[in-house]
């Protein structure tokens, strides 16, 4: 399935891995990753109606829907990884700075393009996930229950993939259904093309997961004991269920975050899909605040990385 009205190309991005993009309208550039178990499509409506002023783009994430799925060698789904490619999935499409926005999985992704390339990442919305190392630290007890996927892809290579391999679509399927409080925000069809894509992608869904209890956690440590902050405005739309697992989401998000705007949505998880007006307000509300004068408390670190090259022109 298609987003209306965008063009899709698939965009090289490292090596030999090229992603899937949609991408639609002009004006300033504002990047949309999805979440699990998604794909680009959850934006539909949000993009259509941010198209109308912006240049949106949609990449699906490497691993997902029809963008590459490498073999994982250990940092290939690391989110610093995959925060490379948005970075130059944007450059490809001629812009250094650019908005940009996750929700789930690819609010992770967000996040780390946010830390490793504060001078591309113009402003960032982080929808309904926590960073790494505070999602590991407020699950605990009986609470955790809610988060058992997160304990089964973390395992080696081998039972996850086999286990999720026999019964992908209950499994995937499990997650579409628990978490959506509206049942008529994701049609059959959608529904539909997210299990095909899934069904289609375990070992690199898994891998995605697995380096969120591997290397992303080492990397996360880095910025969290250096106090690394994000300098750019940056927006935080949660359910309210920090309440309900017994944190404040806000103190989880205020260390990472110099510039914060913390919202709460009636929804449920699938908040594009199920509250696609109160996204976009969010967005164009983060996209109206000024740029931060906040120094880019990352930039002396930033620049031990390996850089995306400045496009000519």
């Amino acid at each position: 399935m298609r987003i209306p009205g965008f063009d899709y190309q698939r965009v090289p991005v490292s090596g030999e891995v090229a992603l899937s993009v949609a991408v639609a309208g002009s004006g300033s550039p504002i990047v949309l990753l999805h979440g699990f178990p998604q794909t680009h499509l959850m934006w539909r409506h949000v993009a259509a109606d941010l198209a109308a002023d912006h240049t949106v783009i949609c990449p699906d994430l490497r691993g997902y829907g029809e963008s590459d799925k490498p073999a994982d060698t250990g940092e290939t789904y690391s989110k610093r990884s995959m925060a490379a490619d948005v970075v130059a999935v944007a450059q490809a499409f001629g812009h250094d700075r650019f908005a940009l926005a996750g929700h789930d999985r690819g609010a992770l992704v967000a996040l780390r393009a946010g830390l490793d390339h504060p001078d591309r990442v113009g402003h960032l919305a982080i929808l309904d996930v926590l960073p790494t190392l505070d999602m590991w630290d407020v699950l605990h007890g009986t609470t955790a229950a809610v988060g058992f996927h997160l304990y089964l892809m973390a395992q080696p290579p081998g039972l996850p993939e086999t286990l999720i391999s026999a019964a992908p679509d209950a499994f995937f399927g499990h997650f579409l259904d628990a978490w959506t409080q509206r049942g008529d925000a994701m049609p059959a069809d959608v529904r539909a093309a997210y299990l095909e894509a899934s069904r289609n992608a375990v070992t690199s869904i898994v891998a995605d997961y697995r380096a969120s209890a591997g290397v992303d956690v080492e990397h996360d440590t880095v910025d969290r004991e250096a106090g690394t902050r994000l300098g750019m405005p940056v927006t935080v739309l949660q359910q309210d269920w920090g309440a309900a697992l017994g944190f404040d989401a806000v103190a989880r998000w205020r260390p990472w975050a110099a510039d914060l705007d913390h919202r709460t949505v009636t929804s449920g998880h699938f908040m594009a899909e199920e509250s696609p007006a109160d996204v976009v307000k969010v967005l164009r509300d983060l996209l109206a605040r000024r740029p931060s004068d906040l120094p880019l408390e990352t930039a002396e670190r930033h620049n031990a990385y390996p850089q995306v090259p400045q496009s000519e022109g």
